[in-house]
């Protein structure tokens, strides 16, 4: 009897739901209907509608309840899952949040060949088809005094291409200590075997002689590669032949060398006050081929560059895999206007946000601390502690590992002191809030607080505006 009362309540529970007509004639589902249009408002009153009926709860709603239910969920839709964040997180060249910052020049340069038709693989002067890889490929040989370069869709294409179009089915000479593993499980021996070629382990991890490359060149060698270690350093009883003497020995054998650089640095970093790391350019005059990525220490798009020897770049864009992994226009467009820039050294240092952002002093880092730390507090007044403290930025991306750069961050702390477990839960949930702020903040989580490394910080006005939305 019980069972069957409830049934026939809840069945009259659900004849009180309005109908979507019903709905759609009430003055709330005009201006809905107008900014998301009829259809998607329809959808989204019947899934509101059918989440009614489903719960444990069978009276209805008000109306007007259900129409702002339904423009919630409208609203959500239309949020892109692509959003810009403020990375606070101490790492400048962060992966996970898009690594390089472009130059206004390149994002205008993007913007220019966006909307219309260029000329992407077409020769104003002759009027034929042209190579897409023309519109950098004298810029990339002038800055890294290669013969020749093309570019694909990143570093880890450009190590596949070479590897697959120069040694496939042959032997390729590596040292065991670079043997390595980057992000997302690239490892050196997985991307040679899936190009097609065999790896020839030499050395053991902290050592390896110019004797040991040299015992194992042979017929079936293809290629000699060296690869930087780019996110880690063995340290202490250590050996690696000079590059020079290694490219000397692959020259008397007839032998090509490759390098993986990986970060791509086109200017002495130690010249800005930073820690030392190889050019593209004193890399190439050890090797003959060298890849590197574009949106490490280059400071631009992502994308891979292959420098070298014009004979051996010439024989990689033949490989049909080239067109696989080849970019698009706004690829082009960003890495041209970011190359340029790197032809007035005087001003690189201001045009190239990745060199902009790494060179701030500490001092004007902290006294940006100082001067948010009150407005910080004041939006945050009884939700938490704000203080300021020095911290340590670090490069990313795999550039420079074991180097820091000093910096100053914001430390957001709970209100009531506590530590511990307690200050743990209560950070995680405040860096939960500030992830979804409108623009989101992104920090880091240390003893119990949340700190906002400000050495990536420079748009002051619009941090503190995501701010006033916290919910926490």
């Amino acid at each position: 009897m019980t069972s069957a009362l409830a049934t026939a309540g809840s069945a009259t529970g659900h004849r009180r739901i309005p109908s979507v007509e019903r709905l759609l004639a009430r003055p709330e589902a005009a201006p809905l209907a107008e900014m998301h249009g009829r259809t998607a408002l329809v959808e989204a009153l019947r899934a509101v509608l059918d989440g009614i009926r489903s719960g444990a709860d069978p009276a209805a709603p008000e109306e007007a309840t259900i129409l702002v239910a339904a423009g919630r969920r409208l609203a959500a839709e239309r949020q892109p899952s692509l959003r810009p964040v403020f990375n606070l997180t101490g790492t400048v060249l962060h992966t996970n949040l898009g690594r390089a910052l472009l130059p206004r020049q390149a994002v205008a340069a993007v913007a220019a060949v966006m909307a219309g038709a260029c000329n992407l693989e077409f020769d104003l002067a002759s009027g034929a088809r042209g190579e897409r890889d023309s519109h950098v490929e004298a810029l990339l040989c002038r800055l890294t005094g290669a013969e020749a370069a093309l570019v694909v869709n990143n570093n880890a294409a450009a190590v596949f291409l070479l590897l697959n179009a120069l040694a496939m089915r042959k032997e390729v000479v590596v040292s065991r200590g670079e043997l390595v593993e980057i992000g997302g499980s690239f490892r050196v021996p997985d991307v040679m075997a899936r190009a097609g070629c065999r790896l020839r382990e030499v050395g053991t991890t902290n050592r390896t002689h110019l004797r040991d490359f040299a015992d194992a060149i042979g017929p079936r060698t293809g290629l000699v590669m060296k690869v930087h270690p780019s996110n880690y350093e063995i340290r202490g009883f250590t050996a690696q032949p000079g590059e020079a003497e290694l490219h000397a020995l692959c020259r008397e054998r007839g032998v090509p060398l490759a390098l993986d650089l990986g970060s791509g640095s086109l200017v002495d970093l130690a010249r800005h006050g930073l820690p030392p790391e190889p050019t593209v350019r004193t890399a190439l005059a050890a090797a003959d081929l060298v890849t590197f990525s574009g949106d490490k220490l280059l400071g631009a798009v992502q994308c891979g560059v292959i420098a070298g020897r014009a004979d051996l770049v010439a024989r990689i864009r033949k490989s049909p895999l080239k067109r696989a992994l080849r970019v698009d226009k706004m690829t082009y467009a960003a890495l041209e206007a970011t190359l340029r820039l790197y032809l007035h050294p005087e001003r690189l240092a201001a045009d190239l946000p990745t060199l902009r952002l790494l060179t701030r002093p500490q001092g004007d880092i902290a006294a940006q601390a100082e001067r948010l730390a009150p407005e910080v507090a004041r939006r945050l007044a009884g939700r938490a502690q704000v203080g300021t403290a020095p911290c340590s930025s670090q490069i990313g991306s795999g550039a420079l590992p074991v180097e820091s750069l000093p910096s100053a961050a914001l430390v957001l702390s709970a209100p009531d002191g506590s530590t511990g477990r307690k200050a743990g839960g209560w950070s995680r949930r405040l860096a939960a809030a500030l992830r979804a702020l409108p623009v989101p903040v992104i920090g880091r989580i240390a003893d119990g607080a949340v700190l906002l490394d400000l050495r990536t910080l420079e748009d002051e006005p619009g941090f503190l505006a995501s701010l006033d939305a916290l919910a926490f």
